[in-house]
């Protein structure tokens, strides 16, 4: 099954989270509206501004709980290699 690890944040340089999901396209929406994670909903962490998608679920998961252990400059280099503006990657209706 696939598999998805995905960072959120508030805005650019904001308070970041760091998630692992087998359907993006249903997790995002679920975060934006206030039925993701009760982290995201607190501090306003919505904005998709990296993923990384791998062919087994179990791989993500392993992935997912790497990065939670890394620094956060770490994680925000990470995101600013692919993406240094911290634009929203989520292109769901109405995001």
């Amino acid at each position: 099954m696939t598999g998805y690890v995905y960072m959120t944040a508030s805005q650019k340089g904001g308070t970041i989270y760091i998630g692992v999901t087998n359907d993006l396209a249903r997790r995002m929406p679920e975060h934006k509206t206030g039925q993701g994670s009760s982290f995201t909903s607190r501090y306003g962490v919505q904005r998709l501004v990296w993923y990384e998608e791998y062919f087994d679920i179990s791989d993500a998961i392993q992935h997912e709980t790497s990065l939670k252990r890394w620094p956060r400059q770490w994680k925000v280099e990470l995101i600013e290699k692919t993406n240094p503006e911290w634009f929203e990657l989520f292109r769901g209706i109405g995001w």
